[in-house]
């Protein structure tokens, strides 16, 4: 006669999460670093038009102001939406998990917060960089000051950059690691 073992009891429970498939999440890891690319590349085009504005000539700086109000906050927001979705979907089908790893929940909060600062912060800003940068081109004393647009691109780029590296080197530990009672610390 032969006995059934019974299932050992873990301290952990299931892993509940779908990891995607090998292709798919290689798909989206391609989507997620294509997408964070193009906004670093935004960031780095507002930069340039920014410190365009404010060192040329008064027809060049309004057209860099003109520009930049006008054609900026679209895809910087599309790139910073797809960012966004493709780091829950890897978070969510991947051993990484949303809030498994404090570097993870790190880049989360740091796509956040940028996205939200995006929406916020600067979209309201550009009407009235572009009605600046009309004035400049026309001759007429510009109104306003946008001398606070060198601050969004500078942000960005060090927050995405700090965020790319965290995905490089991966520091820190699992959130909750061994805190539990009860719970063993994984190896």
């Amino acid at each position: 006669m032969t006995a059934t073992a019974e299932p050992r009891a873990t301290s952990r429970p299931p892993d509940r999460r779908r990891p995607l498939r090998p292709r798919l999440r290689k798909a989206v890891l391609v989507a997620h670093i294509l997408s964070v690319a193009t906004w670093f590349g935004v960031d780095v085009v507002v930069a340039g038009l920014v410190v365009t504005g404010m060192s040329a000539d008064p027809a060049t700086a309004g057209l860099a102001y003109r520009s930049l109000g006008t054609f900026v906050v679209g895809p910087m927001l599309t790139a910073a939406l797809a960012t966004l979705a493709t780091g829950l979907l890897l978070g969510w089908g991947t051993r990484w998990g949303l809030v498994r790893y404090w570097w993870v929940l790190a880049k989360l909060v740091i796509t956040l917060v940028l996205t939200v600062l995006i929406v916020l912060a600067l979209a309201p800003m550009m009407p009235e960089v572009v009605v600046h940068g009309e004035q400049l081109a026309a001759g007429a004393a510009a109104t306003g000051d946008v001398g606070d647009l060198v601050f969004p691109p500078i942000v960005s780029v060090t927050a995405l950059s700090v965020a790319t590296v965290l995905s490089v080197f991966k520091p820190w530990r699992r959130i909750g690691r061994g805190r539990r009672a009860g719970r063993v610390p994984e190896a």
